[in-house]
């Protein structure tokens, strides 16, 4: 049994419709500042990253107070997008979390099997540093409901699921806050 903390990057600098990827802004770095200060009590222990700049950076704050180096996992990195197209990704992404997984297809059934798969296969307590549609991804999963979006989980926020026989079940939702898409 692992417990595992889904932490939602800070507040980014730019959206996924502004660039492909962006670092944290200050409201992100504090935000990250502010995570790490909650977490650090129930460390150290590893943490993954997404490859994008913005889980690195929220995760700097938390590797430092534990004095661990975070893995890189693109399994836990944003969804993919159909298009480089910047403009077209924010709009993709919009419909894309109105509607299920089923409805986009194999192969984003098959990036959020993947995803699930890299969290349930952690063997002990782990800060995992993702996206906003990949917690909602694991959150759907725990609870057998195949829409893209269960819950407006906050930047930084940090979502608990117990990987117990290799299933999921969500401890603990976390904080939620209108997201928009930008």
């Amino acid at each position: 049994m692992s417990l595992i903390r889904l932490v939602r990057h800070g507040h980014a600098a730019a959206g996924f419709s502004a660039d492909h990827d962006p670092g944290l802004d200050d409201l992100g770095r504090a935000q990250a500042a502010a995570m790490a200060a909650t977490l650090a009590g129930f460390g150290p222990m590893p943490i993954v990253v997404s490859p994008l700049r913005r889980t690195r950076e929220t995760a700097a704050a938390l590797e430092a107070a534990w004095g661990v180096t975070a893995t890189v996992d693109e399994r836990v990195a944003e969804i993919p997008s159909p298009t480089d197209d910047l403009v077209a990704r924010g709009e993709w992404l919009s419909q894309a979390m109105a509607g299920t997984w089923r409805e986009l297809g194999p192969s984003y059934l098959g990036w959020r099997d993947a995803l699930v798969e890299a969290i349930t296969a952690l063997p002990a307590d782990t800060v995992v540093v993702s996206h906003f549609v990949a917690i909602n991804a694991v959150v759907g999963r725990a609870v057998g409901d195949d829409r893209v979006m269960h819950a407006p989980v906050d930047n930084c926020s940090i979502t608990t699921v117990d990987t117990a026989g290799g299933g999921l079940v969500v401890t603990e939702l976390g904080r939620t806050a209108v997201t928009d898409v930008r």
